[in-house]
């Protein structure tokens, strides 16, 4: 099931949804595309990328 991130922009549409229950990663793909590609993270390295977000990592 995909869940859109707490962390993505509602007004512009700019927002991204993961899936859960993966071993392998963290499947992410645009929501304004849902049958389009999605990426697949390695599971470090996405929880890496969201410690970044929530630590203000990446300015608006």
């Amino acid at each position: 099931m995909w869940r859109k991130s707490s962390y993505s922009e509602n007004a512009s549409g700019g927002c991204i949804e993961v899936s859960d229950g993966y071993l392998n990663g963290v499947p992410v793909r645009d929501s304004k595309e849902p049958h389009g590609p999605a990426l697949i993270f390695e599971t470090d390295a996405w929880s890496s990328f969201v410690a970044a977000v929530k630590h203000g990592a990446f300015p608006t």
